[in-house]
């Protein structure tokens, strides 16, 4: 993997000589382009101008901005020679100079700045990231602050483009240009995505500074590492930024110049660079403007201070154990994504009759693995959620070599499922570790097991390392955050987010229904800790005094040939009809038909806790439910707004269904009053919440 490659290189840069290192780094960059660098030199999404963009000062077409940075004392001694070159052309740039690495006289700074140019402050030395730790870098910031304040310098780039945007803000300075639009060859190769500059604000200190990313490639990578001749590369790009009315900036180092014609292996000829300025001057004549860094930043914050950050469009990777076309949670999630203009991808189950890939909605679905309901050991169902991780790791990744993911949300079950994301995770990736049930739990209701099993610790270990791997956890209930928090994730970073029905797709309607018959209606997984087998037995008595009546179970699972025969045994096929499980985007359709709902689950450890959407579905409907008193249950509702029973009680059951059917208006009464309770449990008034936590974690600030 490039990022393996990238990784190992840059650890032991330090100790290899300079002819070995091109020589591996070409090598390095060769691998790279041949695995498919689709987006490098040019990211097609990196044009998107500020919002309110009104262009460069003076009707320009693009902003020229010329840096340099001086990397030692050789080239330090070059610099007069560049400025030479710049100024017969009718240039000027800005030359970042490192603090302690080498001595810089105040003489020089003195006739830099007489002449035109810049000076900014290249780090305290060119070697090793000084973002390793923040109180590392806040130490150094106090001294690179006294640096820039003795010469009179306003912005900062860190040696090997090491940067972290948040960090900066501890600096004083007026811009920084550590960044790239794209370059997946540097040793910290995430891109910022854009061609123009960016505002990077602190609402913690209270200050910000404008973001400069360089825009061409820089000149050690393409004369010294890809062995070019010509400047077709930077002619190449200039001219697709000139056309989108982007920034043009370039980093050229006067280390790696020649300008005797010596033709040492490790310089290119100057002459080069200097036919890039001839060539800007006289295809683009009046059409540029040449601008300082500390011009153009000052610019920038004038117009666009607030106008335009870190938010992107953004790649968002789910990887979920389950079929996205009945997973409510998931498509939710992703169309909210997808209508704000971000790029999500799906990698999930498959339904047999369904492609392997297909765009739904704008949402990219990668059907990965088929499933039928037949796990009927710990250990089969253990090795088809390995097989799904193996297989959403691999495809994932390969996702990730086209095109680098912000943000990867990750579907449980399983906890460990949150793995498939490591290598996106390691090029940059934040990632969300999405609870959908306990595991532990889970795995005690579905296999009958105990505490003391050796399968439960494991799953309770499992979690744990899995919710530390993730940037930040989601879980689906209160219940269930007071218990992770009590032995898996920290308070801070982790939020409840319930399964809220999405009123896009539920709300009230109008019954098409014209018969007398009373139908109540399941929809949902066939498992044992749902209940079903109590509320078909419960039903078989009612259905005694009440012919017309029906129960209609929607749903697949692997309780269902238990459940058929169940049926068969009480003579009662007539009246309850289990049926295909329907997409999520008709479900509401077949609820609204419903007299009644029911929710009939047992009260084990793990269903006594786990709430079940079914109930908010219903109920925004405005269908009343009938629902087990468990403890989660009692936690969210009350006998105002659903019909409770005794949690595996047949009778107390029985007695609900039937009170319901004679009871119009406590019928009436229930629905009314869950369509108010509802009002506060719908997907348009919490999914705030969640947006707020991917504009956090994929924020760089």
């Amino acid at each position: 993997m490039k990022g393996t490659i990238n990784f190992v290189y840059y650890l032991v840069k330090p100790i290899i000589p300079r002819e070995i290192r091109f020589r591996l780094r070409r090598m390095l960059v060769k691998r790279i382009i041949k695995r498919g660098a689709s987006r490098w030199p040019i990211d097609p999404d990196s044009a998107e101008p500020p919002e309110g963009w009104q262009g460069w000062p003076g009707g320009k077409r693009f902003a020229l901005v010329l840096t340099h940075d001086v990397e030692t004392a050789k080239g330090l001694k070059k610099c007069h020679r560049l400025m030479e070159i710049e100024e017969a052309l009718g240039f000027r740039s800005s030359f970042n100079l490192v603090a302690k690495d080498y001595k810089v006289s105040e003489e020089f700074r003195r006739e830099l700045i007489k002449r035109g140019f810049e000076i900014g402050v290249h780090g305290l030395t060119h070697k090793g990231n000084p973002f390793k730790s923040e109180p590392s870098f806040k130490k150094q910031a106090r001294e690179i602050n006294e640096y820039l304040k003795k010469w009179g310098s306003v912005g900062f780039r860190s040696p090997s483009m090491f940067h972290d945007l948040k960090m900066l803000h501890n600096l004083d300075i007026e811009y920084d240009a550590s960044t790239f639009d794209t370059d997946p060859f540097e040793p910290q190769p995430d891109e910022i995505g854009t061609i123009f500059p960016v505002w990077v604000y602190s609402e913690e200190l209270k200050k910000g500074y404008v973001e400069l990313p360089y825009t061409l490639p820089q000149d050690h990578l393409v004369f010294l590492i890809m062995g070019e001749r010509k400047i077709d590369l930077w002619k190449r790009k200039l001219d697709w930024i000139v056309s989108k009315g982007g920034m043009a900036l370039l980093i050229a180092h006067p280390d790696y110049m020649d300008f005797d014609g010596s033709n040492h292996s490790d310089k290119y000829p100057a002459e080069l660079y200097s036919e890039f300025l001839t060539y800007v001057k006289e295809k683009y004549a009046g059409q540029y403007w040449n601008a300082l860094p500390k011009d153009l930043a000052r610019f920038w914050k004038e117009n666009y201070a607030r106008k335009t950050g870190l938010r992107r469009r953004l790649h968002i990777g789910m990887p979920v154990y389950s079929f996205y076309e009945f997973d409510n949670r998931v498509m939710r999630y992703a169309k909210t994504l997808s209508e704000l203009g971000n790029e999500v991808e799906i990698f999930s189950l498959r339904l047999n009759n369904l492609p392997e890939e297909e765009t739904l909605n704008n949402v990219k679905v990668h059907r990965l693995q088929t499933r039928q309901y037949k796990e009927k050991s710990g250990l089969n169902y253990l090795i088809r959620l390995t097989l799904f991780l193996l297989r959403s790791l691999y495809n994932v990744t390969k996702a990730q070599r086209k095109k680098r993911f912000d943000l990867l949300h990750v579907h449980s079950i399983p906890d460990f499922e949150v793995f498939s994301a490591v290598y996106a995770k390691y090029k940059g990736a934040k990632v969300i570790l999405d609870i959908h049930d306990l595991v532990p739990e889970l795995y005690l209701s579905k296999f009958n097991k105990s505490k003391k099993s050796l399968g439960y610790k494991t799953l309770l270990f499992l979690e744990r390392i899995s919710c530390k791997f993730a940037d930040h956890v989601i879980v689906p209930n209160h219940l269930w955050h007071e218990k992770l928090v009590s032995r898996a994730v920290r308070r801070e970073k982790c939020t409840v987010i319930m399964n809220y029905p999405d009123d896009g797709l539920f709300h009230p309607r109008q019954k098409k229904r014209q018969d007398d018959k009373f139908i109540m209606i399941y929809p949902g997984t066939i498992s044992y800790h749902q209940g079903l087998d109590i509320a078909v037995k419960a039903f078989s008595e009612v259905i005694k005094l009440f012919p017309r009546a029906e129960f209609h179970i929607y749903g697949d699972g692997n309780e269902k040939n238990n459940l058929l025969t169940l049926i068969k045994e009480l003579n009662a096929e007539k009246n309850i009809l289990i049926k295909e499980l329907i997409p999520i985007k008709e479900i509401s359709n077949v609820l609204v038909e419903a007299d009644v709902g029911i929710v009939p689950k047992r009260d084990n450890e793990f269903a006594g806790e786990a709430f079940s959407t079914k109930i908010l579905e219903f109920m925004a409907v405005g269908v009343p439910v009938i629902v087990s008193a468990t403890k989660i249950d009692r936690y969210y509702f009350n006998d105002s707004v659903v019909k409770f029973f005794k949690p595996g009680d047949v009778e107390d059951l029985q007695k609900a269904i039937i009170e319901l059917i004679e009871n119009k208006d406590l019928r009436r009464r229930l629905a009314e009053n869950a369509l108010k309770f509802v009002e506060n449990y719908k997907w348009s008034v919490n999914k705030k919440v969640y947006l707020e936590i991917v504009d956090k974690l994929t924020s760089k600030v």
